[in-house]
């Protein structure tokens, strides 16, 4: 029997596997039988085809969860439900879980977190997928009040990559620091239902003066091309911008199509769904309107 209906077979036998199990309704959220049942499904084909694909590492089995997502569709502010619903910063946030919706970042987030779970021997449970989750979203793994959020995607990496969770590439890449002061969330606060507490504002804001001393290493667009070779697929992307006080407006995977050409997977801010680009990553950034270059970390094991 060939290689490829071997891996078919597998696949097939992997969704009926996914088909009988059923996944315990836990305290992390209340979302439908779909998002549920779609983590089983993903998780279970990528154990089944880590062995023909070459999925050996995080980012590898991530990139494959991303083009299992392809088509769901995009929807913002997603974690801030709780508060238009009444919710208080000022109480330890509720974890927001989906598998049927995704803005950029929880794209990324869940998909890495299907990517560990596909790499551990552990049943795929929902609860599990949360903690996952949870330890990427939140200062030091730690889910708190809505301040213990990463609410900068550049903090997002940098506290990752103090736990071991990825690698910071931008200065192996000939990335050049960026040494502007964040202060968006705090300059905009009327933008950010929460920060109407004076408490979360305080915070927030001394939570942005701390990051100053954070260093933070952009590869200019210009230089973008260059470094492709160094950038594999499932690296997380940031996308750099000129925005006073911000530091990112967009993040994604890198993809490597079958002829190895490098492209962008997201979940676009425009809307729509989940998609592979069709033009480059080079391409891509160069488009974007006040683009400044990208942000690069590799997904670890963790």
């Amino acid at each position: 029997m060939s290689e490829k209906l071997i891996r078919r077979d597998m696949i097939k036998a992997a969704a009926a596997a996914a088909a009988a199990l059923v996944l315990p309704r836990t305290l992390f959220a209340t979302l439908q039988d779909t998002d549920e049942s779609r983590l089983v499904e993903w998780v279970t084909a990528l154990r089944a085809e880590s062995a023909f694909a070459g999925q050996s590492t995080t980012g590898a089995r991530a990139v494959r969860a991303g083009e299992l997502a392809i088509g769901t569709p995009y929807e913002a502010f997603t974690l801030e439900a709780y508060l238009r619903e009444g919710g208080s910063p000022l109480r330890t946030e509720p974890l927001a879980l989906a598998l049927t919706r995704f803005d950029c970042v929880t794209l990324v987030e869940s998909a890495l977190a299907v990517a560990r779970l596909a790499a551990s021997t552990q049943t795929p449970t929902w609860q599990r997928f949360g903690r996952e989750v949870e330890r990427m979203r939140y200062r030091g793994g730690r889910r708190r009040t809505y301040t213990s959020r990463l609410h900068y995607f550049s903090e997002w990496i940098a506290d990752g990559e103090r736990r071991g969770l990825v690698r910071d590439l931008g200065a192996e890449l000939g990335g050049v620091i960026d040494s502007r002061p964040l202060r968006f969330m705090s300059e905009h606060r009327g933008s950010y239902p929460a920060l109407e507490n004076d408490a979360v504002f305080r915070e927030i804001s001394a939570m942005e003066w701390r990051l100053d001393s954070q260093r933070t290493y952009i590869i200019p667009t210009a230089r973008i091309a260059g470094a492709s070779d160094g950038i594999e697929s499932g690296d997380i992307l940031a996308f750099a911008t000129s925005t006073p006080g911000l530091d990112v407006s967009h993040a994604a995977f890198a993809y490597r199509d079958r002829r190895k050409v490098l492209r962008v997977l997201h979940a676009p801010l425009s809307g729509g769904a989940v998609e592979i680009t069709r033009s480059t990553l080079p391409e891509y950034v160069e488009g974007i309107r006040r683009s400044t270059g990208i942000l690069v970390a590799r997904p670890l094991r963790g």
